[in-house]
Parts: C-alpha cells; structure tokens; sequence
C-alpha cells in the first residue's frame, strides 16, 4: 500500500491548518495526561495488584510462575518490572508508566490515521482514543494488560505499513517482533498478528510465491522471536513446566467454562455500558458509512476494516466480557471516527458555509463527553473516582477491597521482611503493599472452585504448599467476590471446609477489617478481611 497525497481525507493545505492541527492534537494529549498524572495515587485493583506483585518480584530476581501462578502470559508483569524501576514501587509510580503508555499509543493511533488518510484524519482519531481509554466504562484509569497489548499492536501496524511501502524486511521482521510482543503481553493479542499476516498476504497478493513465502516467513520469525525468547528465559529459570501449564492447559480450561448463550447474556449487560459516550461511537459507526460514498475511504478500506474486525474478535475470546477488554476494540474505532469526519468534511468542501459542519460536530461531542465526566476528571479525589469506576461492579471485593491496602500496613508492620504470608483470597495487592512474599503460588483462589477440570488438583496444591510453609500470617477474606462461589459446586464447599479447619489448627486470629459488601461470606455478622497469625 502506497501511501500519497491523492488518499488523504480533507487535505490541510495551509501552513496555519496543520499547525493548528498539531496544536489541537497536542493539546488534547496533554490535557488527558494530565488526569493520569492528577490521578496516579489511585489504590490498585486486583488485577493490577497481580502484575504489580509479579513485576516486584522479577525485580527481586524471582521469576515468574514461581510464586505467582496465572493464566495471563508475562510481558504484562515485565512491564510493570520496568515501569516500577523508573518510577518506583508505588500505585503512583505505576500509573504514571500507564500514563506514558497511554500517552505513546494515542500518538500512534495519530500516526496511523494520519498514514492511512491524511494529518485531519489522524489528529481526530489520536484525540478520540485519549478520550475513550480514559473512560470509567473501561475502567481506564487503571493499568490493565490491554493497554500494552494496543501498545505493542500500535507499533507492529506502523512498521507493518512501513515495510509494505517500503518493500522491506527488516521493517516486517521488526513489525512481527511487535505483534510477539503484542501477544506476551496477553493472548488475545496474537490475533493483531493474525490480521498483520493476512494484510501482508492480501496486499502481495499479485508477488510469485516464493516471495510470499520469504516474507511470511520474516514476519512470523519476528512474531515467534519474543515467545521463543522468554521460554528459554522460563526454562533456565526452572518454571517452563509451570508457566506452559497455566497459559495454555489452564487457559484453554478456563476458555471453555462459558457457554455461547452465557457469553451472550454477559455482553448484552456489559456492551451498553462500553458503548459511552454514545455520541463519539455514532461519529465512529458514520465513518463506517463512509465506504460507500467516499472514493478515498474504500481505497483504504481493506486495511480500516480488516483492523476493526479483527479488534473485536480480540475482545471475545472465551466469551469474557471485561470492560477493560473493549479496549482493544477503540485503536480501531477511534480510527474509523477521525475518518468518518475528515470524509464529512472533504464532500463539503464546495460550500464554504458547511465545509467545516463534521469538524465542529466532532469538537462539540469531543467537549460534552469531557464535561459528561467531569466529576471524574476533576472534581473527585483519587480513591473516590476508583471507588465510582468499580461501583457497578458490586461493593466489596468485586475489584479488589478497598481495606487491601490498611491488610498490607497491618501485615508490614507486624513481621519482617523474611517473613512470608499468605492471602486466603484473589487480593494479590496485599504482597505488593506489604513487599511480603507469598508462601503459596496460588495468589487468586477463582481457578480453585471454578467447574473445571483441573480444580481439585489446584486445590490439594495449594493446602500442600500451606501446610509445608506454615506462613507467618494468613489473611483470610470471606466474601464471595474474593472467591468468586456462591456456596458453589460441592467440591468449592468441601475445599472451603479444609481450608478452614486448617486455619483454626494452625492460627490464632489476630486483627479483622470489616468488608463493605452483599457478597456471601461465612464467618461473622458480615464479609470481613480477617488476619491470623501462626500458632507458637
């Protein structure tokens, strides 16, 4: 795919139109870092307190699936092991790395609208996914995986252009090293690669075979390259058996709970809740109309198309619909909103009094859906805006307790740092707050009373691992958000009793911190965060 002038979308032919242009873009960029950064102290929910503790540890020399046992692939956990070692071990140094990051992939989605259809078209759609990533329904304030995985995917697309314009194989080699790095940082994020190569394929499509060949074979070298190099990293780390276990036996376990009908009910609760601020998604599904009365937009449709696909089937496998999944679906409707403006735009320009209608609609919805969120944006503190972010999903420990961080202090305060702990419960934070290792690798307790088929090996595992380590202290969290059963199937009731009657033989109940929640519990009055500590 060439890129020229002859594809670009209302063509911003005065100096002063393309300053402005740059100016609005950086402005706009600015404004949104400038919230991460206002931000940044905001507590860590469960999953960043998962790859928060995991990147604590690799700094610490502790490789992963050691002491943290998770389905999720490890660039995630290395991410946060560099973001900590430039900003620090805190919940602020790790959004301030989000921030950059954030930052960094609207930048990109810029450069690839303007790559595809001009300089309007890039600003507009660099400018909707910095609001759209920072938005409460995808919970995007916080660090989730899916914000590298549209990193690394942002970047693999770029260099993917470039050597296709080019005819170049280091640049599709390096393009494929991105989309490896896509995927390590979480699987869904092989599915970019997928579309890489098959775009590559169709825009070669007319080259002899073994051309095609040679270039398949580059580009999926690079996609291979990272995964290779983190297994022999695993390995010599003495984990691969543990690590291949839980990203792919489990995960294809943990894929498979959910039936079609299950997935279908989850995304007509939680897809309304995705599509805000509706007005920036209508602009986004205009644009898509515009491959029918633009000339300019199918000549690229190909490429804008095939990426919005792909986005989305990014979002759905096993049928768990996140909020913070959606987010691999906004790179490409960002995209499609810049383009569904800049086409409005260029059919106007014969009349000078319409002409610039698509961009002052675009401006007017972009500042309403600023002012729709501004209690978050400016008015609340940090710890109320997480506590609005997760209120949909249930008081508690839907999220992550909110009492996690005072557990951690309490814990910190109470024994050394040789001491190790266990959390009996899915609030990983705890280890990272209280820089307290785990005595088990079992840092959630979802995989153990989920219906699946590896449940009760997991289970004996983990009681075996307590049992050999006798932990200092063991946090306790009765509430059914935490273990995510509802008195369950009868095997999560019988383990709940072991684990139970080993904590009764083995502690002494020290300190509780009551939990404001609906969730089952099983011990008390109400669910509470209860902390032992072990027999003399």
């Amino acid at each position: 795919m060439q890129s020229g002038q002859s594809a670009e979308l209302a063509i911003l032919s005065r100096p002063w139109q393309r300053c402005a242009a740059y100016a609005a873009l950086i402005v706009v960029l600015a404004f949104f870092a400038f919230l991460r950064v206002r931000l940044r102290t905001m507590p860590l929910e469960r999953d960043e307190g998962e790859y928060a503790y995991a990147g604590q540890l690799i700094l610490q020399g502790v490789p992963p699936y050691k002491l943290v046992y998770s389905m999720k692939l490890p660039g995630t956990y290395y991410a946060y092991a560099v973001m900590m070692a430039i900003f620090g071990q805190t919940a602020a140094g790790i959004h301030l790395g989000v921030m950059l990051a954030n930052t960094l992939s609207s930048f990109f989605v810029f450069q690839l609208g303007k790559r595809l259809n001009g300089l309007l078209t890039g600003v507009l759609a660099g400018c909707t996914y910095a609001l759209l990533s920072t938005r409460s329904s995808v919970l995007g304030f916080q660090g989730h995986a899916t914000h590298f995985v549209v990193l690394a995917a942002l970047v693999g697309l770029l260099l993917l252009l470039r050597a296709i314009e080019k005819g170049n194989n280091i640049f599709l080699f390096s393009s494929g090293v991105a989309f490896g790095l896509a995927f390590l940082m979480k699987q869904p994020g092989i599915i970019f690669a997928a579309f890489a190569v098959l775009y590559w394929l169709w825009t070669q499509r007319k080259r002899v075979r073994r051309d095609l060949a040679l270039g398949c074979t580059v580009l999926l070298s690079g996609v291979a390259l990272p995964f290779a190099l983190i297994c022999l990293i695993l390995h010599r780390a003495g984990v691969f058996h543990d690590f291949w276990f839980w990203t792919f036996s489990y995960a294809r376990a943990y894929g498979s709970i959910l039936t079609v009908r299950q997935g279908w009910r989850e995304l007509r609760v939680v897809g309304p809740w995705m599509i805000r601020p509706f007005v920036m998604w209508e602009i986004a599904a205009f644009g898509l109309t515009s491959v029918f009365w633009s000339r300019k937009v199918r000549a690229r449709a190909a490429f804008s198309l095939g990426f919005l696909i792909f986005s989305f089937l990014a979002v759905a496998p096993g049928l768990y619909f996140r909020p913070h999944y959606f987010i691999l679906g906004l790179p490409a409707m960002a995209l499609w909103t810049g383009i569904g403006i800049a086409a409005g735009q260029e059919q106007l320009r014969s009349n000078p009094r319409l002409s610039w209608l698509p961009l002052t609609v675009f401006v007017i919805a972009l500042a309403f859906s600023v002012h729709g969120h501004w209690n978050i944006y400016i008015q609340l503190d940090p710890l109320a805006v997480h506590g609005k972010e997760h209120d949909s999903q249930g008081p508690g420990c839907a999220d992550g307790c909110m009492q996690d961080p005072a557990i951690a202090e309490y814990i910190r305060a109470h024994s050394s740092a040789t001491d190790e702990i266990a959390v009996l419960g899915s609030e990983p934070v705890i280890y990272f707050y209280a820089h307290r290792r785990s005595a088990t690798g079992y840092i959630y307790m979802f995989p153990l009373t989920e219906k699946q088929e590896f449940a009760r090996v997991m289970q004996d595992q983990m009681l075996e691992q307590l049992e050999g380590k006798h932990p200092k202290f063991l946090v306790y969290v009765d509430d059914g958000y935490s273990w995510q059963t509802d008195k369950g199937p009868p095997r999560a009731e019988q383990f709940l009793e072991r684990v139970q009657q080993f904590v009764r033989n083995g502690y002494d109940l020290e300190h509780q911190f009551p939990i404001e929640s609906d969730g089952w519990h099983r011990w008390g009055n109400q669910p509470a965060a209860y902390v032992f500590r072990r027999k003399s």
